[in-house]
């Protein structure tokens, strides 16, 4: 897959998958309606949205240059992605939305989004568990199990990972 491509590719499921799971369903679930909630809180709120979409966009940037493909089962890489945040942890997609949906509650103070975030934390736990470490060991063998060994899936490493293709 060329570059254009793969970027054109990931920017569209960019605002089907994560555009959708931490931004519709939010709205849809809040209307962006804002309980009482003390300044601390909103203030870290912010920060971990803003902190989520950062990783999001660097994550699906790595999709694209690194691994010349996309996010998407149905478009994926053509190179197991293990640079730049991938060399501190696996599933950084995932802890990211997650993190912008508890970010949400903290600034909305919305409970219904601590409860949304925590059903998320299941589903991709499982999807990743049932399809994802699957695809990935049949399609990269031994290179993804080799990686799989060095970086944890839901938790960041305290230093990064070294490997081959590992850079930064």
């Amino acid at each position: 897959m060329r570059i254009r491509t793969a970027a054109a590719g990931s920017s569209l499921f960019f605002a089907l998958a994560p555009g959708v799971v931490a931004g519709v369903v939010p709205w849809w679930l809040t209307g962006w309606s804002a309980a009482p909630a003390g300044v601390a809180s909103r203030v870290a709120g912010a920060a971990l949205v803003a902190a989520g979409g950062l990783v999001l966009l660097h994550a699906f940037a790595r999709f694209v240059r690194e691994g010349l493909g996309t996010p998407a089962p149905v478009a994926p890489t053509a190179r197991l992605v293990i640079g730049g945040l991938y060399r501190w942890i696996r599933n950084p997609m995932y802890v990211a939305v997650v993190a912008c949906v508890m970010g949400q509650a903290l600034l909305l103070g919305q409970d219904v989004l601590w409860v949304y975030a925590g059903a998320l934390m299941v589903i991709f736990y499982a999807f990743v568990r049932c399809y994802e470490e699957p695809a990935l060991r049949r399609r990269f063998g031994s290179e993804y199990e080799a990686y799989r060994a060095q970086v944890p899936g839901w938790y960041p490493r305290v230093r990064p990972a070294r490997g081959p293709r590992a850079t930064s």
